[in-house]
């Protein structure tokens, strides 16, 4: 059941994505992937990538053997893929709005999480290199769980680290298993889309659709305790 946004009840923690949400690295992704299926003679491996948002590393490779099959290795494309990554540069470019909303929640002294299907090492490297690392109380991410989005898993790990109920958390996210894992979740969710656009579900199991995280940080700003 979707929340009433305007009469949400008490939020009192915030829980991030970091691929798309906090960093625009999915277009950065999807370029490698692309370079590297035309490498290999796959044509197609941007969709596949794209089918791929949202889901950790064993969830990926699942993916990717369910188009492929023994058509070429994961292990090799996605060492080939990394490699363009990194050397796309070190930095990854934040998104709009994300060093003033994590500002504005520290500001505020609200617990915030972030809950990545990203690797741990990868995680914690991307956000220290930003800076942004100290913004987090704690940080759970897709090696720490056994199931991906859009199980739940995820969202309620990372508010039993906060030591809050889901219910009074608050998830933001942009691809569609996260949206589905946050309002399996139970908790309100709040999609700001990236590379995938909003689709029927979406709308019906995100409380909130906002256009980026300045909208976002002006949301709370209404809703969370001074």
């Amino acid at each position: 059941m979707r929340r009433d946004p305007q009469n949400s009840g008490a939020v009192h923690a915030v829980l991030l994505d970091m691929d798309g949400v906090i960093f625009d690295s999915e277009r950065r992704n999807l370029a490698c992937w692309k370079e590297t299926g035309e490498k290999f003679g796959l044509q197609d491996a941007e969709e596949v990538g794209r089918a791929c948002i949202g889901a950790n590393a064993e969830a990926t490779e699942r993916i990717f053997r369910e188009h492929y099959g023994e058509r070429i290795s994961f292990a090799v494309f996605k060492e080939e893929a990394g490699k363009r990554f990194r050397e796309a540069g070190r930095l990854l470019p934040v998104k709009k709005g994300a060093e003033e909303l994590l500002s504005f929640l520290s500001s505020r002294h609200i617990p915030t999480a972030l809950a990545s299907s990203t690797r741990r090492e990868t995680v914690e490297r991307e956000l220290k290199d930003a800076g942004l690392y100290a913004h987090f109380d704690a940080v759970i991410c897709g090696d720490m769980v056994s199931e991906s989005k859009p199980s739940p898993q995820i969202f309620l790990a990372a508010a039993g680290a906060l030591g809050m109920p889901p219910k009074s958390c608050c998830v933001i996210e942009d691809s569609y298993n996260g949206v589905r894992a946050g309002h399996a979740a139970g908790m309100l969710t709040i999609m700001v889309p990236d590379l995938l656009p909003p689709t029927q579900e979406m709308r019906e199991k995100a409380d909130l659709i906002l256009p980026d995280l300045l909208f976002v940080q002006k949301y709370l700003s209404g809703i969370l305790p001074v």
